[in-house]
């Protein structure tokens, strides 16, 4: 039996309309993917937990702030729970789903410093030995470091690339 390629197998447009339509990263841009968000996480990551440090720390206003906490506690990237030392208060504090979000803020910060305004006064060091943290890269299951001409989209149900019509390989 003769061995199909990858092209021979390539679903049409539709079949990767639809898939798009159930890709996650709609969904997780509604739910961080604006300023307040990923300042609020980069908040919380550096321990901020109450309404007031909140705001005081980023200068958000009451109500901005006020609708990206309920949406990100909704969304269950952090948790609301009463105060333990003041039960008037309550304390902010990451998920595992919120923490998750690490590496993503790293990878941003990281570009921000490449492409924005520059290496930045502090940096983010392993508190083990105070050197810098590597770069964020995309790393292979065996360990290689990936660019984008080395990924492709992989159909789970077939074990098939994805392609289109135009040869697209399903790249980012």
């Amino acid at each position: 039996m003769a061995e199909t390629t990858l092209a021979e197998t390539a679903p049409s447009i539709e079949d990767f309309k639809d898939a798009a339509l159930r890709c996650p990263l709609p969904a997780a841009i509604e739910l961080i993917g604006e300023k307040w968000a990923f300042l609020i996480l980069r908040g919380a990551f550096n321990g901020l937990q109450h309404f007031e440090q909140f705001q005081a720390g980023l200068g958000i206003a009451r109500n901005i702030l006020s609708d990206r906490l309920t949406k990100m506690v909704d969304g269950g990237v952090l948790a609301r729970n009463p105060d333990p030392d003041d039960r008037r208060k309550v304390v902010y504090s990451l998920t595992e789903k919120g923490m998750a979000l690490l590496p993503v803020v790293v990878a941003l910060r990281q570009w921000g410093e490449d492409w924005g305004h520059g290496p930045p006064t502090i940096i983010l060091a392993d508190s083990r030995d105070g050197k810098p943290i590597r770069r964020i890269k995309l790393m292979s299951h065996d360990g290689r470091e990936l660019d984008l001409e080395d990924l492709m989209w992989l159909d789970r149900r077939s074990g098939h690339g994805v392609r289109r019509e135009d040869g697209w390989h399903g790249k980012i």
